[in-house]
């Protein structure tokens, strides 16, 4: 199949493009930049010139694709107090996508996992709460689900650490935090989990979406399926040789910044129907395993937040 990815050059992306080309497919990549662009072409992919708000592009492409992966989302904006603007680009961009899509090709775009339940392990029959955190990014499921079965669709709900050598999301963000504070720190009694799956694994989960996932599919991208964020904070610890605090409810947002509003969150998540729908089995390390690796501890690889 041709391929068309957008984020092709983002976290994800970097490993998606070389797990599709491994498998024979041929790919495009969406870059808003020269660097973007390079970084594409460096691995063996086309680029194509735009960004995600480039409607007529993402149109244009996915008319001359078997299939599109849709990893971008402006989290830029998102971060910024923009959540309701990006999730509306984001509707945008998977409008524009699906039209340009012939009929019986596949869509697979990118979702979230936390605050998806709390408490109980999430299924990936569930649905979040109007009221949750992952209710915004729910839109953007429902409209590409809307568009089965004229188009095999399906979602991949990614846990909120893919971990790796190079990740600069929420975990590097926790290492920063303690060792500017020098304390490690978890909320409360450390209890709520925290899913998490390798990239490799993550990668591999896309392509065997565009390749067998039934239409209308959502997808967990959960290998680790709770972590408790006690555990995390003791191996920062050890390994920053600070001490290991909880952090009382009162100063969880002054303690974590913005963080701390997702890591109040107990989301647990299994992976089952994943499994049986797509043959998928993470062969990864897990994210304790990984943290203990010490790349993450480099201190000239900081957070992107």
């Amino acid at each position: 199949m041709h391929v068309f990815v957008t984020g092709a050059s983002g976290w994800v992306g970097r490993a998606v493009v070389p797990e599709l080309l491994a498998a024979g497919h041929t790919v495009s990549g969406l870059a808003r930049s020269d660097g973007s662009a390079a970084a594409v072409e460096a691995a063996g992919a086309t680029a194509v010139r735009g960004d995600v708000t480039d409607l007529d592009v993402l149109r244009s492409a996915a008319a001359a694709s078997d299939a599109v992966v849709h990893l971008a989302f402006r989290h830029d904006i998102a971060f910024s107090g923009g959540f309701a603007d990006a999730v509306g680009s984001d509707l945008a961009a998977i409008t524009a996508l699906g039209d340009g899509l012939p009929d019986g090709r596949a869509l697979t775009i990118a979702g979230g996992i936390l605050g998806l339940a709390s408490g109980e392990p999430a299924t990936e029959r569930d649905v979040p709460a109007a009221t949750s955190m992952a209710a915004g990014r729910q839109a953007s499921a429902t409209a590409v689900l809307g568009l089965a079965p004229r188009l095999r669709t399906s979602v991949v709900r990614l846990s909120p650490t893919v971990h790796g050598d190079g990740d600069a999301g929420f975990v590097p963000t926790l290492i920063d935090i303690a060792r500017r504070r020098e304390v490690s720190g978890y909320p409360g009694d450390g209890s709520a989990r925290w899913t998490a799956v390798a990239r490799e694994d993550a990668a591999r989960l896309f392509r065997l979406a565009i390749e067998v996932a039934p239409a209308g599919s959502v997808l967990h991208g959960v290998a680790d399926e709770g972590i408790p964020l006690r555990e995390i904070a003791e191996v920062i610890g050890r390994h920053l040789d600070v001490p290991v605090e909880s952090v009382p409810a009162e100063r969880v947002d002054e303690h974590f910044g913005f963080l701390g509003g997702f890591l109040g969150l107990d989301s647990p998540a299994t992976n089952a129907i994943t499994r049986a729908v797509t043959g998928w089995v993470p062969t990864g390390p897990g994210l304790l395993e990984d943290l203990e690796k010490g790349h993450y501890f480099d201190p000239s690889k900081g957070s992107k937040y």
